[in-house]
C-alpha cells in the first residue's frame, strides 16, 4: 500500500506538471487570441466590401437569403494540374474519365468527414469544413480528408506511366467566413470573406502533389499531423502568412497497417476535443431545458463534478481515455431530469446513448458512460475503480466547506418535488447518511474526510439547537 510520503510526493508532482501545462495553456491561448484578432481582420476584407457594406445591400433586397456568420470554417483549395498536356496525349479521353473519378472519389471522401463542397472553377474546388454542423475538430476532418483526396490522386496511375498524369496542388486555412444558403443539394453553401481568398492563395503556391496549410490551421492540428515549415505567403494588409506542408499523421497515431488510418491514441486526442463541443450542446440543452426548481441538480452541480472528476481521475493515475469518458459521464449523468425526476439516471444514460451516438462513438466508450451514469444511483456501490471516481465526485459537496448551503438547496429542490418533510427531518437523514457514507478513492478521502468530519459535527450542532429551541 502507498505510504502518505509516497503519496504526497506524487501530488505534489501532480500538481508540479499541472502548473507546467497550465503555464503552456496560457502560451497557446495568447497566440490564439492572436490568429483569432488576424482572422477578424481578414472578414473584414470580404472581396473589397466590408461586412456592414454587404449587409446594407442584403437589407435592400426583396429576397429572404441571408448571410450568416460562421466563427470558424477550415476551407480547403484543390487545383489540378495536368490539362495543359493532355492534347498531347493519345489516350486523352480515358485520362478525363480518371479525371470524373477522382472528382467522384473527392466528393465521397468529402462526405465522409462531413465537407460540404463550395464551388468549382475549372479545374479547381472548394470545400469547406465546420459549416453543416459547427464544431471545433474541423480542422482536424479537413487534413485528414486532403490526406485521402492526394493518396487516391496517386493511386490514378495509367497503363505505361511510371507515376500519376494527375497531381493536385491543396491549400488550407482556417478562420471566419460569411455563408449564404444556395438552396443547392451538391452545393449547399456560398462563401464571401477572407478565409477562402488564402485557401486560394496557398493552394495556388503549392507545389503539385502538396498540401500547405496557414500557421492557423497548424496551430489547431498540430498534435495530430506531421509538418515541415513551406514558407511564407505574402497577406495584403497583414505582411505575412506563414505556412506549413502536411507530411501526414504523426507515427505515433497511425493504425499499424495503414498510415492513413488512425490508431486509439489518435482518437482520444480527438475525443477530447471533441468533448467541448459535445459539452457545449449539452450545458445549451440543460440550461434550456432542466426545470427551474433544480436547485441543487442545475448546471453548477454539473460542472463541478465534470471538474472533479478530471481532478481526482489524473491524481488516481488514470489514462486520458478514462478521464475522457469520466468526463462524458459526469456531463451526460443529471441530464435525465430533463424528462423526469425520478429515475433520472435511465433517462441520461438514453441521452447519453442517442447523443454520442450521432458523435460516432464506438459502441464500447458509450457503454461504458452509460454504465458510470447508472452507477450514481443512490445509494452508489462502484464496482471499479472508474465507478468509484464519478461517485465520490457525484457526493463531493459532503467534504467541502459549503456542505450546509448545498445541502439546504437540496432540500429545497426536495421539498418542492414532495420527497422529504421539515428541515429536521432534513438534517436528521443527512447526519445518518454522512456518518455512513465512504468516499472510494484515496484522493477524494485524503481532499475530503477531514471535513466531512466536521460537517457532521456542524449538523449535530443544528439538530441540537432545533431540539433546544423546541423544548
Amino acid at each position: 500500500m502507498e505510504s502518505i510520503e509516497d503519496y504526497i510526493l506524487r501530488i505534489t508532482r501532480l500538481a508540479n506538471r499541472n502548473k507546467e501545462l497550465n503555464e503552456q495553456l496560457q502560451g497557446l491561448v495568447g497566440r490564439y487570441e492572436l490568429l483569432q484578432k488576424q482572422n477578424e481582420k481578414y472578414l473584414n476584407l470580404l472581396s473589397e466590401h466590408s461586412f456592414e457594406d454587404i449587409e446594407k445591400r442584403l437589407k435592400g433586397l426583396k429576397t429572404k437569403e441571408k448571410l450568416k456568420k460562421f466563427k470558424m470554417v477550415s476551407v480547403l483549395f484543390a487545383n489540378f494540374h495536368g490539362f495543359e498536356e493532355l492534347s498531347s496525349r493519345k489516350d486523352a479521353q480515358k485520362l478525363i474519365d480518371t479525371l470524373d473519378d477522382l472528382y467522384r472519389d473527392f466528393d465521397k471522401i468529402a462526405k465522409k468527414y462531413n465537407i460540404i463542397k463550395i464551388k468549382t472553377i475549372g479545374d479547381s474546388f472548394l470545400f469547406a469544413a465546420g459549416m453543416r454542423e459547427e464544431n471545433r475538430t474541423n480542422p482536424v476532418d479537413i487534413v485528414r480528408a486532403a490526406l485521402e483526396m492526394q493518396h487516391i490522386v496517386k493511386k490514378k496511375i495509367i497503363n505505361g506511366d511510371k507515376e500519376p498524369f494527375w497531381k493536385v496542388s491543396m491549400g488550407i486555412h482556417t478562420g471566419p467566413v460569411l455563408g449564404k444558403s444556395t438552396g443547392k443539394k451538391k452545393t449547399p453553401y456560398s462563401i464571401s470573406g477572407e478565409s477562402a481568398n488564402i485557401a486560394s492563395r496557398i493552394g495556388r503556391a503549392s507545389k503539385p502533389g502538396e498540401i500547405n496549410i496557414s500557421v492557423m490551421t497548424y496551430e489547431l492540428v498540430k498534435e495530430f499531423f506531421d509538418f515541415e515549415t513551406a514558407g511564407a505567403l505574402p497577406v495584403k494588409y497583414n505582411g505575412t502568412l506563414e505556412m506549413y506542408k502536411v507530411k501526414g499523421i504523426l507515427p505515433a497515431l497511425q493504425a499499424d497497417d495503414n498510415p492513413l488510418e488512425t490508431n486509439k491514441n489518435f482518437r482520444i486526442k480527438y475525443g477530447l476535443i471533441q468533448f467541448l463541443d459535445i459539452q457545449e450542446e449539452m450545458l445549451d440543452i440543460l440550461e434550456k431545458k432542466l426545470p427551474r426548481n433544480l436547485y441543487y441538480h442545475n448546471v453548477k452541480h454539473t460542472i463541478d463534478v465534470i471538474t472533479e472528476v478530471e481532478l481526482i481521475g489524473w491524481a488516481e493515475g488514470l489514462t486520458e481515455e478514462d478521464i475522457l469518458l469520466l468526463k462524458l459521464a459526469a456531463l451526460f449523468h443529471d441530464s435525465g431530469h430533463t424528462i423526469s425526476y425520478k429515475n433520472h439516471e435511465e433517462y441520461s444514460a438514453q441521452i447519453a446513448r442517442d447523443i454520442l451516438t450521432n458523435y460516432n462513438y464506438p459502441e464500447e466508450h458509450i457503454n461504458t458512460v452509460c454504465r458510470l451514469i447508472l452507477s450514481t444511483k443512490f445509494p452508489p456501490t462502484p464496482k471499479d475503480k472508474l465507478e468509484q471516481v464519478i461517485c465520490d465526485s457525484d457526493l463531493d459537496y459532503l467534504g467541502r466547506s459549503d456542505f450546509i448551503p448545498v445541502s439546504n438547496m437540496l432540500y429545497k429542490e426536495l421539498k418542492e418535488n414532495n420527497m422529504i418533510g421539515s428541515l429536521e427531518e432534513w438534517n436528521m437523514l443527512q447526519l445518518n447518511f454522512i456518518k455512513n457514507h465512504q468516499y472510494y478513492t484515496e484522493t477524494a478521502r485524503n481532499l475530503r474526510e477531514v471535513n466531512k468530519q466536521n460537517q457532521i459535527q456542524r449538523l449535530q450542532e443544528l439538530i441540537e439547537a432545533e431540539v433546544n429551541k423546541a423544548s
